[in-house]
């Protein structure tokens, strides 16, 4: 499949909401919606960088305050969106923290900004997306994925905190959730389809986060320059994001098809076995339920 985002249809009318829109390949998301006649919320937790991404689109945007790692925030957020809601990419993420570090709420920040955050945010929702004729939710998950385990549904506990793992648990729970949202919609007769997608291993501004990797100082400071001599940037990293959101069948994982998945023509990505299985996802998606207190009324 060689699809590029220049296939995008036109989206006159439609709003999409992108987390994480400030930057990387959030901003290009955003970007490429906006241009093709979508109004996007930006929903950002710094509004200043919000609102300076937004004067770079040529296009009609808002800009919203959203911090994923706190509930109340969520909740705040979603109140004020006035539907419909077209599609929402959930898209922001922490990634590898050298030492554990919490939400607001008390959750092991990756488990709980990653998954918790988009899954809660999915569900308030959700009645202004059903409020859209074909409304979409696209999840950005990672290849880290493959490093999660079943412990996937114990929340990145303190005793054995590693932030590979840690990482790779939190991806693992947002495929776990993009796959039984669309077999929750099916099994509902809803017209809401739900996609995943990753962006291989591309370059932006998560790796030099000061919230994850880019903790240490001789991360955000050397690892960026030397990986983009390598690996691709945002906007090749947000095409299979793109796709995923606005023409990949239902129940889809995307990402890139060159070797290890790093870089590449968009198509099917490979999914752990641990992804596939409905029976996690259904664990998961109790256990989410109560720590989030949300319900999903599909």
């Amino acid at each position: 499949m060689a699809w590029k985002p220049t296939e995008i249809t036109d989206l006159s009318g439609t709003t999409a909401i992108v987390t994480g829109a400030n930057s990387g390949i959030g901003f290009v998301e955003a970007r490429t919606l906006a241009e093709h006649g979508a109004h996007v919320i930006l929903a950002v937790r710094n509004l200043d960088a919000g609102r300076a991404a937004a004067a770079r689109i040529n296009g009609s945007t808002t800009v919203e305050a959203l911090d994923l790692a706190s509930q109340e925030s969520v909740r705040e957020f979603a109140a004020r969106v006035d539907g419909p809601v077209d599609l929402l990419v959930n898209n922001a993420g922490v990634m590898a923290p050298p030492t554990r570090r919490t939400t607001v709420d008390g959750y092991e920040l990756q488990f709980g900004t990653n998954h918790l955050g988009h899954f809660a945010l999915t569900a308030r929702l959700l009645p202004a997306l059903l409020a859209a004729p074909s409304p979409r939710v696209t999840t950005v998950a990672s290849v880290a994925h493959h490093q999660g385990d079943a412990r996937v549904v114990d929340g990145n506990p303190p005793e054995d905190y590693d932030p590979r793992v840690s990482y790779g648990r939190s991806k693992l729970a947002n495929l776990l959730f993009a796959l039984e949202l669309h077999r929750r919609a099916t099994a509902a007769g809803s017209p809401l389809t739900s996609t995943a997608a990753h962006p291989g291993v591309a370059v932006t501004n998560l790796v030099a986060s000061r919230d994850g990797m880019g903790a240490r100082w001789i991360v955000r400071t050397f690892a960026p320059p030397l990986m983009r001599l390598v690996l691709p940037g945002s906007e090749g990293g947000a095409e299979s994001i793109l796709y995923a959101a606005t023409a990949a069948p239902a129940g889809s994982y995307s990402g890139p098809q060159g070797p290890g998945e790093v870089r590449g023509k968009v198509g099917p990505a490979k999914l752990s076995s641990l992804a596939s299985d409905p029976d996690l996802a259904r664990r998961l998606w109790s256990v989410s339920e109560e720590l989030t207190g949300v319900r999903f009324d599909i």
